[in-house]
């Protein structure tokens, strides 16, 4: 069978410590992690998947290893007596998605205050204002929408904000000409147009 993938169950909140440790005992670890809106504990990224990690390995030449209480395991994540493998082209195409995902170019994006998001949920397509990212990449953020011509602040789950360039921003954000049925606005009234 050869080298394979498989799945390690960690201490809880104790994923860097175990893949450091592991690292240091010279096997072969991948530990995903994403990039967090806030650092915590020092680290700029958080665990995509909190309390377990990979670990490469031949089990039918070196047998199952024995760790130290130094290395955070818990134990070997199995069904049954049966001990899974990942394919290595699950863990490869899981690698360059995390690069993709860390390098900016998708959902896990940091919004800062003051910048101008699309917000799209359910029949709401509108323009807000960041007012405060999420603590996570599963939080909300607070922003600043228009209802009903206030400014009202709404949390904002980080898969249903945009960001916008300046172009879009200043399409979206005319005035309302209308208030409805043809009645016009006290800001935008058509001038007649006289023909003679």
């Amino acid at each position: 069978m050869g080298q394979a993938w498989y799945v390690l169950l960690t201490i809880p909140r104790a994923e860097y410590l175990a893949a450091a440790e592991l690292e240091k005992d010279e096997f072969q670890v991948f530990f995903p992690r994403v990039k967090a809106p806030h650092s915590r504990l020092g680290h700029q990224d958080e665990p995509l998947f909190p309390g377990y990690l990979f670990l490469r390995l031949d089990i039918e030449e070196t047998g199952l290893p024995s760790f130290r209480p130094s290395h955070k395991i818990v134990g070997w994540v199995k069904f049954g007596n049966i001990l899974p493998t990942v394919p290595d082209v699950d863990i490869s195409e899981l690698s360059s998605r995390l690069e993709a995902v860390n390098s900016g170019d998708s959902m896990w994006r940091r919004y800062q205050p003051g910048e101008s998001v699309r917000v799209i949920s359910g029949n709401i397509d509108k323009l807000g204002e960041v007012l405060e990212e999420g603590k996570s990449a599963q939080g909300r953020v607070r922003v600043l929408m228009e209802f009903m011509g206030r400014q009202i602040p709404v949390q904002v789950p980080w898969g249903d904000l945009q960001p916008i360039d300046q172009q879009t921003d200043e399409i979206k954000l005319r005035p309302r000409r209308t208030r409805g049925r043809g009645r016009w606005t006290k800001e935008f009234r058509p001038e007649a147009v006289v023909t003679a």
